[in-house]
């Protein structure tokens, strides 16, 4: 059986319901185990015992989410070297742009020899006040069955053995 990690962190519920729905997705192929961390919970036994991975983060000032990143500078050398080729996909819930947590979260993938299996998802929340900003979210359904697709599509992939 093939596991797949989905590793997340939400301050306000918006990347929370996305990894959620990765969740939902995934969890339909049988022959693949999910697990859902948050990142503050997550380390890199969970990283190595993992087959592949989904990465869900807010981004925050132009950046992904300061716990998220404290979860790869945790995990990232005791693990280095050790996951070559295996998949991955990324999702960001921004305020307006996301492209650079996208980025981010690229970079560290490519330094772990990561393999991109899907193109990035970026949910846009389009809150710019400082009153959006910390408002509970709540993602559209139609983004979340984008997450939820992601989620069945790498599981599959897995259990197919194509990634």
């Amino acid at each position: 059986m093939k596991n797949l990690l989905i590793v997340f962190h939400s301050r306000t519920g918006g990347s929370r319901q996305m990894a959620q729905a990765v969740l939902r997705g995934a969890s339909q192929e049988r022959e693949v185990q999910v697990r859902l961390l948050h990142a503050a919970e997550a380390g890199a036994e969970d990283v190595l015992q993992a087959d592949g991975y989904v990465f869900v983060a807010p981004e925050n000032l132009a950046a992904i989410a300061g716990v998220m990143k404290e979860f790869f500078d945790r995990t990232y050398y005791a693990v280095l070297e050790r996951i070559n080729g295996r998949p991955c996909a990324t999702l960001v819930c921004a305020g307006s742009d996301g492209h650079n947590a996208v980025r981010q979260i690229e970079r560290i993938c490519t330094g772990w020899r990561l393999k991109q299996v899907a193109e990035p998802i970026i949910v846009c929340t389009r809150a710019q006040t400082p009153e959006a900003i910390l408002a509970p979210k709540t993602i559209a359904a139609d983004e979340l069955r984008r997450c939820e697709e992601l989620g069945a599509t790498i599981a599959a992939g897995l259990a197919l053995g194509i990634f």
